[in-house]
Formats: C-alpha cells, sequence, structure tokens
C-alpha cells in the first residue's frame, strides 16, 4: 500500500502541475525523477530501490511485464484521482546497464481542456462530416490524442467508431476499440482488413509512425471513411511533407487529405490551454499543389491576438511564435 500511495502522490503532483509526462531516468546512484509541463523540470531524485519500485508498480498495473528491463515495451492505464479518471500511456526501455527507465503519458479529458480559441475546435468537428483523413500534429504532450478522441465521441453519437492502437490508449465505451499485438501476429493490416469488414463510419488509426501505418491511414481513407490520425510534425503544412516523407504520393494526399491541424499546448495567465492552427479547403489546396511550402495558416496572428486580449504574456507569444 505504501508504494501505491506514493505512485498517487507523485500523479497528483503531475496532475496539479497539467504535466503531460512523467520521466524516471536511471543513473549510477539513483533514480532521477522529472516532470514536463510545458518545460521540464526536476523533481527529488529516488533511491534506486524506491525508483524500481515505482516503476514495477506503474509496469505491473498496465500489464506490462516486470521482470523485462532490456526490450523496450509500452502499456497504458487509467487512474482515478479526486474523482476525475486520467489515461496514462507508459513506455519503457532499459539502459546499456539493464537498468529500466519509464515514461509515462498523462491524457486528460476534454472536459478538462481548455482551447484559446473554441471556435477552432468546432470547425473541426464540422470538417469531419467530410470525410477522408483529418491528420492532428504537434510534438509531444500538445494535446493531439485529447483532440482526436473527442472528435468520434461526437461523432459516435451517430456512427460506428472503430480504433486501431497500438496500444489502446483511452478506454471509450462508445468506441470498438482493437489493439495491435505483433507477438501473436495481430498487425495494422490484418486489423484494418477485419476493420473494414465491421463497417465502420470512422476509424481511428492512432499515431502514423512509419510508412505502413501511413498507407494504411490513407487506404482507408479513398476507400470513404473518415480517418483520424496523429502524426508529429513541426508545423501545420509540414505535415504534408512529413507524410510524403513517409511514401505517401502527393495525388493520394490530394484526394483524401481533408484537414490537417498543427496544435501546442500553451502556458496561458488563468492555466494551460491548447491553440489550434488549422488548414483545409482551398488553403490545403494551396499547399499541396506547391512543394515549397511554408509552416502554417494562421499561427502568428492568433499568438498576436492573444497576447493583445492578455489570454497569454508576450513572453509566451514569442517562445512559442515558431510552434
Amino acid at each position: 500500500m505504501e508504494i501505491e500511495e506514493a505512485a498517487r502522490q507523485l500523479l497528483k503532483q503531475a496532475v496539479g502541475q497539467r504535466a503531460s509526462d512523467i520521466f524516471f531516468l536511471p543513473a549510477a546512484d539513483c533514480c532521477r525523477l522529472k516532470l514536463r509541463a510545458g518545460d521540464l523540470t526536476d523533481l527529488p531524485a529516488l533511491s534506486q530501490a524506491k525508483g524500481l519500485e515505482l516503476i514495477n508498480w506503474f509496469k505491473y498495473q498496465a500489464e506490462m511485464d516486470i521482470a523485462e528491463h532490456r526490450r523496450p515495451q509500452v502499456g497504458s492505464m487509467a487512474v482515478d484521482l479526486d474523482e476525475s479518471r486520467y489515461w496514462l500511456r507508459l513506455s519503457s526501455v532499459g539502459d546499456y546497464r539493464g537498468q529500466d527507465s519509464l515514461v509515462i503519458r498523462i491524457i486528460y479529458s476534454l472536459a478538462e481542456s481548455r482551447y484559446f480559441l473554441p471556435e477552432q475546435f468546432q470547425e473541426l468537428v464540422d470538417l469531419c462530416w467530410r470525410r477522408g483523413l483529418i491528420v492532428t500534429s504537434g510534438p509531444t504532450g500538445s494535446g493531439k490524442t485529447t483532440t482526436m478522441y473527442e472528435l468520434a465521441r461526437r461523432l459516435s453519437r451517430t456512427k460506428m467508431v472503430m480504433t486501431i492502437e497500438d496500444p489502446v490508449e483511452v478506454h471509450e465505451e462508445s468506441f470498438f476499440q482493437a489493439q495491435v499485438n505483433e507477438a501473436a501476429g495481430i498487425s495494422y493490416a490484418s486489423l484494418l482488413k477485419a476493420a473494414l469488414r465491421h463497417r465502420p463510419d470512422v476509424l481511428i488509426i492512432g499515431e502514423i509512425r512509419d510508412e505502413a501505418t501511413a498507407h494504411l491511414a490513407v487506404d482507408a481513407a479513398l476507400s470513404g471513411h473518415l480517418v483520424l490520425a496523429t502524426v508529429h510534425a513541426k508545423s501545420t503544412f509540414q505535415t504534408i511533407s512529413r507524410l510524403e516523407s513517409l511514401g505517401v504520393k502527393n495525388n493520394e494526399l490530394v484526394n483524401c487529405l481533408t484537414a490537417i491541424s498543427y496544435q501546442r499546448l500553451l502556458p496561458g495567465r488563468q492555466g494551460p490551454g491548447c491553440l489550434l492552427d488549422l488548414a483545409s479547403r482551398d488553403e490545403l489546396a494551396a499547399a499541396l499543389a506547391n512543394p515549397r511550402r511554408g509552416d502554417f495558416e494562421s499561427w502568428e496572428e492568433n499568438l498576436a491576438g492573444l497576447a493583445e486580449k492578455g489570454a497569454i504574456t508576450r513572453d509566451v507569444a514569442k517562445q512559442y511564435a515558431c510552434g
């Protein structure tokens, strides 16, 4: 019970700071502990024994192998804190000494999220009725998964939603969720074939990480489904270049890409909030037609507007000017 209480107190501290990630990093004589809440900050280091106890507790709760300290593993779990539920995505890998490191991603519900410009999210909701591929991009910890899931929740009231994930990050009763398991021969490709036989209206293909996943997302979108996916990219229009670098042809994107949205979690005067930069229709078509692309549609103007209204400081606007 003592280790469980320590884990819960750590999670409460992270949530209280609106942290996106908790890092357990092995060192020669201790376990370093860090939080990412915008910038990376240090917490008091733990002893090696206490760090390993906490890592093993989290791995066990997430159904990971606590005896494996070298090979990469992923897992997920839910935790209830102060009458709110949070979903955690875990990733572990051993260092060169065989000591475990662990990163815990905290996924917040939309009810606890704040959009600086709520009309941007509503525009995304409206674009979902056009079908095709909608990609949400941004760096780690920018709230991409939260945005994608909330879009699907809105649609699930009248549409069949199926997810293909590795692993399932957020358990949602209104979706049909399938999980990749390469060890059991359950791949993205085999699940996509099964998904199409289930006749979903909306497919969530989690994160586009490689060429195979990118092609699956495009093929599903070209077949007439609405496909929601995330990708790591440095700006709105460079999301197109990122997909092309994964082997997707430009003419395929022209025919399937409905919208791209870049987002960041910004520190605001009244707490953190998401700012989106959204491209669709004419501006998206123009970017697809031009191999020399800029970065953003209206990012800098929106930052300046938020600073002018006092929603963020001018220092924050300057810090995030490049996305």
